[in-house]
C-alpha cells in the first residue's frame, strides 16, 4: 500500500463492522453502516453540485454527528475538510472561507442569520447545506443536509479518486493576526496517530490489516472538546481509525456533570478534554457529588491544547485511582513534541513532558540546548510534518526550517531542558512579555495564580509601560466574585487579594515575574476549546491600567 487514506479507512472499518456503534449524541445513535452510506451520499452531492478533486468544505457546526459524518463525506469525496470556529463574526467567517477557498458551507441551523449576512460576499461558494438545530427554519437559499446525505450512489457520476496524498486542512487562529490553514497529507498524519493508536495497523498489509484487526466495535471515546479544534477532532479520528464510537455531549457549553453522566451512561473508555479548564469543573463536580459517578469503565483521559496542573491530575485520580491521564503536547504545525503521562502510581510536574522521539529543544541559531543549562529554546520536531501553511510561503518558511539538511517544524513554543532530559514548556513566543529586558512567559506564571484557593482561573498579558516598555499583568477569575452586577471588563479592587496573589508569585518565581497589578473579572471567556484569548485580556488590562 502506497500510503494511508482516512476515508479508505474508515470505509473498510465501516465494511467489516457495519452494526457497530459510530457516532452517539444523546438519543442520536449511528452504526458504522449508517455513518458510512450517509457520507458517501455527501460525497455524491459535493461533486454533483460542482467541487472538483481537492475542493475546499467548511464545518460550521456545534458539535454533533454531522460533524465526523460531513468531514467523512468530504474526505470520501477526495476533498478538504475547513474547520470552522463558530465563536467568529461575520468578519472573520468571510476571511476564513476566502481564504480557504471554500466551495461549501455546512452549517448549524442557529448560525443562518450569520450565514446569511456574508453569503453573498462569497462568491466562490457552490452549495450552503443546513443541518437542522434545536430551532430555526431553512433558508430558500440552503438545501437541508438529510436531502445532500440521501444522495443516491447512482447519481454521484463523478467521484474522485482518493488519495495519501489528499490535504486535511486544519486553521488555527494562533495567538496573534488572522487565522491560518496548517496542511497535512493524510498519509503523514493517519501514520502520526496510528503510532499510538489501540489498533496499529502495519504499513506493508494496508486495508487488508485494517480488515484483519477490526473484528469488533472500537473504544467508546467521549469528546467533550470542540470538534472544530485540533485537540477534538484529531482524538475522535483517533477513535474512529480504531472501529470506536465518538461520543459528543449536547450542550453547546461544558458541562462537567454532563461529562460525568455520559461517561458513566456511555460505559466509555477514553474521554477527551483540554487541560484546567475542562478539568476544574470536572473535579469540582465530583468532590459535590461523592458517590455519583464510578467511572468505572473509563480507562484513559486525554489532554492537549493548554495547561493541565499536576494538582489537577492528582485530584482527578483521587476519585479514580486506575485511570491513566495523557498530557499531549502537540500543536496544528506539529504532533508529537512531547507528553505526559500521569497514573496513580507516578506523576511528573505541571508543564514537564518528556520529549517525543522526534523533538528536540534549539536556540535561534538552530544548536542544540544542552540539558540542564537552564538556556531558553524553542522546540523543534523532524519527520512527518505538514506541507504548510495554506496560500502563505512567507510564514511555511519562518515555522518550516531546514537544519543540518533535515527539515523540521518550529511552531514557536518556548522551553528549556532538564538535566533528565525532560523539558519545561514555557509558552508561545507569541504572547512572551518583555519586561524591562526580561522574557516573562504567562503560562508560568498563570500556574502560579492558580495555586491560590480564591483562584479560579487566570490570564497574564503585558501592558505597555513607559519605565519597562511592558509590565506584567494579570486578569484573574475569582471564585466567588463580587456583587456588583459588573461586565467582565469593570475593574473590581480588592487590594488585600491583589496583595496575597503578588507575594505568592514572589514566593515561588522571580520577582520580576510578579503582576505589577490583577483586574479581577467573574469569567475569562475562554474559548470552547479552553484556550485564552490574549488578546482580549490584554485589553481588558490596557482599559484597567489607563481608566479608559
Amino acid at each position: 500500500m502506497p500510503g494511508w487514506n482516512f476515508a479508505q479507512v474508515w470505509t473498510a472499518i465501516a465494511q467489516e463492522i457495519p452494526s457497530a456503534p459510530a457516532l452517539v449524541h444523546g438519543k442520536r445513535r449511528l452504526s458504522w453502516g449508517d455513518v458510512s452510506r450517509r457520507a458517501f451520499g455527501l460525497a455524491g452531492f459535493f461533486s454533483e453540485v460542482g467541487l472538483q478533486r481537492q475542493s475546499k468544505v467548511a464545518q460550521y457546526l456545534h458539535n454533533c454527528p454531522e460533524y465526523m459524518e460531513s468531514v467523512f463525506g468530504t474526505f470520501k469525496a477526495s476533498m478538504v475538510p475547513v474547520n470552522t470556529n463558530y465563536r467568529y463574526g461575520t468578519e472573520e467567517l468571510a476571511y476564513l472561507w476566502d481564504n480557504a477557498d471554500a466551495e461549501a458551507i455546512v452549517f448549524h441551523s442557529d448560525f443562518a442569520d450569520k450565514v446569511e449576512a456574508l453569503k453573498d460576499k462569497l462568491p466562490k461558494v457552490k452549495a450552503w447545506v443546513w443541518v437542522k438545530g434545536q430551532d430555526g427554519q431553512r433558508p430558500d437559499w440552503a438545501i437541508d443536509y438529510e436531502v445532500a446525505a440521501a444522495t443516491p450512489q447512482e447519481s454521484a457520476t463523478k467521484l474522485f479518486e482518493t488519495s495519501p496524498d489528499d490535504i486535511y486542512m486544519v486553521y488555527t487562529g494562533g495567538t496573534t493576526g488572522m487565522p491560518k490553514g496548517v496542511m497535512w497529507r493524510q498519509d503523514d498524519l493517519f501514520s502520526i496517530l496510528n503510532s499510538t493508536a489501540y489498533l496499529r495497523y502495519d504499513d506493508s498489509t494496508g486495508l487488508e490489516g485494517v480488515r484483519e484487526l477490526v473484528n469488533g466495535p472500537g473504544p467508546t471515546h467521549v469528546s467533550a472538546c470542540p470538534l472544530m479544534h485540533g485537540t477534538g477532532a484529531l482524538t475522535a479520528f483517533s477513535a474512529w481509525n480504531s472501529g470506536g464510537s465518538i461520543v459528543t455531549l449536547e450542550s453547546k457549553s461544558f458541562d462537567a456533570t454532563e461529562l460525568l453522566d455520559v461517561i458513566d451512561n456511555e460505559s466509555a473508555d477514553v474521554a477527551s478534554f483540554v487541560g484546567d479548564s475542562f478539568g476544574r469543573p470536572v473535579v469540582a463536580a465530583l468532590d459535590s457529588n461523592p458517590g455519583k459517578w464510578s467511572l468505572e469503565s473509563l480507562r484513559v483521559v486525554i489532554s492537549s491544547g493548554v495547561m493541565w496542573s499536576q494538582a489537577n491530575k492528582d485530584a482527578l485520580l483521587k476519585h479514580q485511582p486506575r485511570l491513566i491521564l495523557v498530557d499531549t503536547f502537540s500543536s496544528s504545525e506539529a504532533m508529537g513534541m512531547g507528553q505526559s503521562i500521569t497514573t496513580a502510581s507516578g506523576s511528573s510536574t505541571t508543564a514537564s513532558f518528556s520529549l517525543g522521539p522526534n523533538a528536540k529543544v534549539i536556540d535561534e541559531e538552530g544548536n542544540d540546548i544542552p540539558p540542564g543549562s537552564g538556556r531558553i529554546g524553542m522546540i523543534a520536531v523532524r519527520g512527518r510534518n505538514p506541507l504548510g501553511y495554506y496560500k502563505d510561503p512567507v510564514k511555511t518558511s519562518q515555522t518550516f526550517r531546514e537544519l543540518g539538511g533535515t527539515r523540521w517544524s518550529v511552531p514557536g513554543d518556548f522551553a528549556t531542558v532538564e538535566a533528565d532530559g525532560t523539558v519545561k514548556i514555557l509558552g508561545r513566543g507569541s504572547v512572551c512579555i518583555n519586561t524591562g529586558g526580561e522574557k516573562v512567559f504567562p503560562e508560568e506564571v498563570e500556574e502560579v495564580l492558580k495555586l491560590a484557593p480564591s483562584v479560579a482561573d487566570a490570564a497574564v498579558v503585558g501592558v505597555p509601560d513607559e519605565r519597562f516598555g511592558e509590565a506584567v499583568w494579570a486578569v484573574v477569575q475569582l471564585q466567588s466574585y463580587p456583587e456588583t452586577g459588573a461586565e467582565a471588563e469593570t475593574y473590581i479592587r480588592d487590594q488585600e487579594t491583589r496583595d496575597s496573589l503578588v507575594s505568592l508569585v514572589k514566593s515561588r518565581l522571580a520577582s520580576f515575574k510578579a503582576p505589577k497589578d490583577i483586574v479581577f473579572v467573574s469569567d475569562l471567556l475562554r474559548a470552547p476549546s479552553g484556550k485564552m484569548d490574549y488578546k482580549r485580556m490584554r485589553e481588558i488590562a490596557i482599559s484597567a491600567a489607563t481608566g479608559n
